[in-house]
């Protein structure tokens, strides 16, 4: 490497380093940006690690605990989490299997030490080996690995310790005690700084986190829409260069689909939560992860609307523009639904379903109606279905992997008097011998050349938003089952309320809702007066 390489590489290193500081505080404030409670919960472990430090700086208190104070901050360490529940759950099954790990391993220390040096030492083995096998096959229970999986970890790891070591050390009952009061004190510290400093609750980030759901799920189909019938070529060709991650439609849905172990471990951690108990005996957080499971399913239906816009076959804006005010009406509908659903989980007020059915179902029907009027778009003539069936046998003969070939005089291309027919081959290809075949290789300019098939793309489309109303159903029912065994408040007209989401790039469209909304309230205002 010449001197030049070497000078123009350190004026890069040096440059990098200059920038580090500036990067590095900049990603330290958007972390904490993005959460203000990890901030919170930074500053309570360093307290926590602070206080039990001090069993260790302060004289009278090693000479009282010993050097099993470390104990204590390991304990600190493991069982202090974001969350309350999670804390409590870490804690409880550190005491609980700590505590029955030591009151068996008394127990068998008892036994033992009555017997001579050989058979204690058979014995502990034996011990050792029997509550090991014993222990670790319970943790394959359902109910055990779900709740309490931590402690029987805990369990096994201090029995062997105060069991084994007690062989050895005759002083092991009383290491056994000054490191039971340890953990103890880390676990106590632990409680009290999740329970009653800015405590962070685990049901209700799942609570939260379910309302965002919702409104992702609404931006998505918004999105959906928007783009499907946008009217600029730019736009199109900028999302279909777009990164995945950067699409608004993407991001709309990926909260839902990407919560199960999310939602299943916020569950988990909000049953061990004494926050609700007030409200009913237990409260009925895996309606919550039922919930979450049919808004994932609702979001793989958005996952197929979403590649309905990334299509090689597309739909011309022509046959579009015929369906653009039912699908808009009905998404619009669909949204409007899925955000007073949201509202409604987050204010923890049941939802009458009879609020929007019928707005819905009238959007449908609009939409049922326009794809009747228009007929041959989707049926096409008899020609043109023979031709759909040649092409369906073509793909199922190629899935057998098969080597064949469809002879064209089987085939009905409707041919007119003055052009070639209509899958776009010439017209003194087609006059000859009928051995010419169709291959299953058959271009993808031949297939849209269809008029009917040209149309299929937006077919696709159109039933699956069709399906979203499907799917809206059973997250209605659920979120009905949900305010129901969670005993929330009943439904009132006063609690309406109208969600407007301005959109600067859409600022027309926006208008246009709130006029129609203050003339449909504007009757009813004068009624009143």
């Amino acid at each position: 490497m010449s001197g030049k390489n070497i000078s123009f590489w350190l004026n890069g290193l040096v440059e990098k380093m200059k920038r580090l500081p500036r990067l590095t505080w900049r990603k330290i404030w958007k972390v904490g940006k993005e959460d203000k409670r990890r901030v919170i919960h930074s500053l309570k472990m360093g307290i926590s690690l602070t206080l039990v430090s001090l069993l260790y700086l302060m004289e009278p208190l090693f000479k009282g605990i010993g050097e099993n104070a470390i104990w204590a901050v390991m304990t600190v360490v493991v069982v202090l989490e974001f969350t309350a529940g999670a804390t409590l759950y870490k804690g409880l099954n550190r005491g609980l299997g700590t505590i029955l790990a030591g009151s068996l391993a008394f127990l068998i220390e008892y036994i033992a030490r009555e017997s001579d040096h050989i058979f204690h030492a058979v014995f502990i083995g034996t011990a050792v080996f029997l509550v090991g096998a014993a222990a670790t096959y319970m943790r394959f229970f359902p109910h055990i690995k779900k709740n309490y999986d931590y402690g029987v970890v805990i369990f096994l790891l201090t029995f062997n310790l105060i069991t084994v070591s007690s062989y050895r050390i005759d002083s092991v009952l009383k290491i056994a005690h000054e490191r039971f009061y340890t953990i103890a004190i880390g676990c106590g510290i632990c409680l009290l700084m999740s329970l009653l400093v800015f405590p962070i609750w685990s049901g209700e980030d799942l609570h939260l986190s379910t309302v965002a759901k919702f409104e992702g799920l609404a931006k998505s189909i918004e999105a959906c829409i928007d783009e499907y019938f946008s009217d600029n070529e730019e736009q199109e060709k900028a999302r279909e260069n777009s990164i995945e991650m950067e699409d608004p439609i993407y991001k709309g849905y990926k909260a839902a689909l990407d919560s199960k172990s999310a939602d299943e471990a916020l569950a988990l951690y909000a049953s061990w939560e004494p926050r609700y108990l007030r409200r009913c005996s237990k409260y009925p957080w895996q309606q919550y992860v039922k919930l979450g499971s049919v808004l994932r399913h609702f979001g793989y239906t958005l996952v197929a609307l979403h590649g309905c816009l990334q299509t090689e076959i597309k739909t011309p804006r022509s046959v579009r523009v015929l369906f653009k005010d039912p699908c808009s009406r009905l998404a619009r509908e669909v949204t409007k639904a899925l955000r007073e659903l949201g509202d409604s989980i987050r204010n923890r007020r049941k939802y009458s379903p009879e609020i929007l059915s019928n707005n819905v179902h009238e959007a449908l029907q609009d939409l049922i109606n326009a794809l009747k009027s228009q007929p041959k778009l989707f049926l096409g003539t008899n020609s043109n279905t023979n031709i759909l069936l040649a092409l369906a046998t073509l793909a199922a003969k190629q899935k057998s992997g098969k080597d064949f070939v469809v002879s064209l005089s089987r085939v009905n291309t409707d041919k007119s008097n003055d052009g070639p027919a209509r899958l776009g081959l010439g017209h003194d290809f087609l006059k000859e011998d009928d051995k010419r075949s169709l291959r299953p290789t058959l271009s993808k300019i031949g297939i849209t050349s269809l008029e009917f098939l040209e149309a299929l793309p937006f077919a696709a489309f159109a039933s699956l938003l069709v399906e979203t109303v499907a799917r809206l159903d059973l997250v209605v029912e659920e979120v009905v089952e949900l305010g129901r065994v969670a005993h929330f408040k009943e439904y009132s007209h006063d609690d309406d309320n109208v969600v407007i989401d301005v959109i600067c790039e859409n600022n027309s469209r926006v208008e246009d809702e709130i006029v129609s909304k203050l003339q449909n309230q504007l009757p009813s205002h004068a009624a009143a007066e």
